[in-house]
């Protein structure tokens, strides 16, 4: 039997009188990589800032390991969301130092997770002069800090070039394999085609479309159907 680490029920939120997301049912298994694709506007941050609880649901229910979610599961959850919140003036030995201080967390964890996302060797860079691909990595780092159980990472690529992409992508797969789950938002198809294990396709709000990646299958006729169909 699959276990799933994250579950949403009729997950709703309105702004006002706009509906931005509609009655949305996740199924997020274990150790896995779940790609939440849709285009621009379609309600996947709005679904991702509720998750980690940065907006609260206008109905609707998120359960994180069998039970109901509460701010107490964010100590289980690391998030990447919109740009890296990084300190440009410091390193990235001191921007995670920060956050350990904050947090309460041992220091060690720093070259652990510098480790984890290659930037072991930065010394004294300033994160500012860093290039995109290693704020964006810096940003995960800080993400890993606390040992998350799943990690929700907001079109990660965006502004990448094709290195930093591809570098992006290893470092994704490799997550499942050391206990940590992964929900990765994007509006490219071909970047979820290849590191996702899973798809839930959103459009206008709704929830159109979820289950496993099958090789070989048109993801781009699949894409399209769904959102069109929605947009009707």
């Amino acid at each position: 039997m699959e276990k799933y680490i994250l579950q949403t029920k009729n997950l709703c939120k309105n702004f006002k009188k706009q509906k931005a997301v509609n009655n949305i049912s996740l199924s997020v298994r274990e150790n896995s990589v779940y790609g939440l694709l849709g285009p621009n506007g379609a309600g996947k941050s709005t679904t991702l800032k509720m998750i980690t609880g940065v907006l609260r649901p206008t109905s609707g229910q998120i359960t994180f390991e069998g039970h109901e979610w509460s701010r107490k599961d964010l100590g289980d959850i690391g998030a990447l969301i919109e740009a890296p919140p990084l300190y440009e003036n410091l390193t990235a030995r001191e921007n995670l130092k920060v956050r350990t201080t904050l947090l309460g967390l041992k220091e060690q964890r720093i070259d652990e997770v510098l480790k984890i996302v290659d930037l072991t060797n930065t010394g004294k860079k300033r994160a500012g002069q860093f290039s995109m691909g290693m704020k964006q990595r810096l940003g995960i780092a800080i993400a890993l800090l606390n040992n998350p159980k799943l990690l929700i990472l907001d079109e990660p690529t965006n502004g990448l070039d094709p290195i930093g992409i591809q570098d992006l992508r290893k470092l994704i797969r490799s997550f499942p394999e050391q206990g940590i789950t992964v929900i990765l938002s994007s509006h490219i198809l071909s970047e979820v085609e290849q590191t996702a294990d899973h798809i839930g396709i959103i459009s206008g709000g709704v929830l159109g479309y979820e289950a496993k990646i099958n090789p070989g299958e048109n993801l781009e006729s699949l894409f399209m159907e769904v959102v069109r169909k929605n947009e009707r």
